[in-house]
C-alpha cells in the first residue's frame, strides 16, 4: 500500500516540475521584456530616427533633413569640443577610480573586523545619489566653502583658492570626485579577484623568497586580469555617459573645459533644438561603441595571455 501511494503521489510532481520548467522562463521574462522594448528598445530606434530630422519645438511639422544636423554640429566645433573634453574625463576617471579601488582592496584584503567596517564605509558612496554627491563636493570646494575655511584656520589668515576656477585642473578635480564615487565598487570588485587567487600560489612565491612588494606586482596583480578587465571597461564607458556629478559641480565650467558631451545633450535639448540633440547622442553611442568593442578584446586577450 505504501509503494503504491508513492508512485502515485510522485508521477503528478514530475509533471508539475516539469510544466513549472517550462512555463516560468516565459512568465518572468515576457514583462522584462516588454519593458525593454517600451523604455529601452523603441526609444533608442526612435532618437536614430529623429537625429535625420528637423525636429524642434519651433516647428510643428517633422521632416527628414538627412545629414544636416551632423554638418551644422561639426561645422560649429564645439561638438568636437564637447568629444575631446569626454574622452579625456573618461581616461581621467577610469584611472582614478581603479587607482582608488584597487589601494583600497590591498590595504582591506585581510577580514579583519576594522577592515569589512572600513570596507562598508568606503562603499557608502557607491549608493549615495551621484547629483547629491556632486554637490556636497561643489559646496565644499567652492570659494567660501568647507575647505577653504579649514585650511585657513590652519594657516591663520583668509583663503580663497578657486578649486573649480581652472580651465587646466578643474576637470581633474571633478574626475577625482567621481573616481571617489565609484572606487568602493571597484574595491570590490579587486577584492573578489584577490579572493580567488590560490593561497599555494601565495605560500610557493613566500618560500621562493619574494617580498610582499614582488608578490602583489608578480603573482597577485597578474592573476586579477579578469577584475582589472571588468573595472576599466565599466568605468571608461560609464564615465562617457556621466553627467549629474559634471553638472552638480561646475555645470559645465569654467568656459567649457568641463562640459562632456551628454552635458550638451542635455543643454540643447532644452533649448528646444530636439534633432540636434538626438544627433548627438547618436554619435555619443556610436563613439562608445567604437571604443568598448576594441577595448574588450584587447582586455580579454590580455587576460588570455596572462592567465
Amino acid at each position: 500500500m505504501t509503494t503504491t501511494h508513492v508512485s502515485k503521489s510522485v508521477k503528478p510532481i514530475k509533471g508539475t516540475r516539469t510544466l513549472e520548467r517550462k512555463n516560468y522562463p516565459l512568465r518572468y521574462v515576457v514583462p522584462a521584456g516588454a519593458m525593454l522594448l517600451v523604455f529601452f528598445f523603441l526609444p533608442t530606434v526612435m532618437n536614430f530616427i529623429y537625429a535625420f530630422t528637423d525636429w524642434s519645438a519651433f516647428k510643428k511639422t517633422i521632416n527628414f533633413n538627412g545629414l544636416e544636423n551632423l554638418q551644422q554640429l561639426f561645422e560649429s566645433g564645439t561638438l568636437m569640443s564637447d568629444i575631446k573634453v569626454t574622452l579625456i574625463y573618461a581616461v581621467l576617471v577610469a584611472f582614478f577610480q581603479n587607482t582608488f579601488g584597487l589601494a583600497l582592496a590591498v590595504l582591506l584584503e585581510k577580514d579583519t573586523p576594522l577592515n569589512r567596517f572600513a570596507r562598508t564605509m568606503f562603499f557608502i558612496p557607491v549608493i549615495m545619489s551621484a547629483l547629491g554627491a556632486g554637490y556636497i563636493w561643489q559646496a565644499i570646494l567652492k570659494t567660501d566653502g568647507v575647505l577653504n575655511q579649514i585650511l585657513g584656520f590652519f594657516a591663520g589668515h583668509t583663503v580663497d583658492i578657486q578649486w573649480l576656477g581652472s580651465t587646466t585642473w578643474t576637470i581633474v578635480i571633478v574626475t577625482i570626485i567621481h573616481g571617489w564615487k565609484w572606487m568602493g565598487f571597484a574595491m570590490l570588485t579587486y577584492l573578489a579577484g584577490l579572493k580567488t587567487i590560490d593561497s599555494e600560489v601565495l605560500e610557493a612565491a613566500s618560500i621562493d623568497g619574494a617580498s610582499a612588494w614582488q608578490t602583489f606586482w608578480q603573482v597577485k596583480f597578474p592573476l586579477i586580469a579578469p577584475a582589472m578587465t571588468f573595472n576599466v571597461a565599466t568605468a571608461l564607458l560609464g564615465s562617457m555617459n556621466s553627467f549629474d556629478i559634471v553638472q552638480a559641480t561646475t555645470n559645465g565650467g569654467p568656459g567649457g573645459s568641463t562640459e562632456i558631451l551628454n552635458l550638451f545633450i542635455w543643454r540643447t535639448f532644452g533649448k528646444g533644438l530636439y534633432s540636434q540633440s538626438t544627433t548627438m547622442s547618436l554619435v555619443l553611442f556610436v563613439m562608445v561603441m567604437v571604443i568598448a568593442i576594441p577595448l574588450v578584446i584587447y582586455l580579454r586577450k590580455r587576460e588570455e595571455k596572462i592567465l
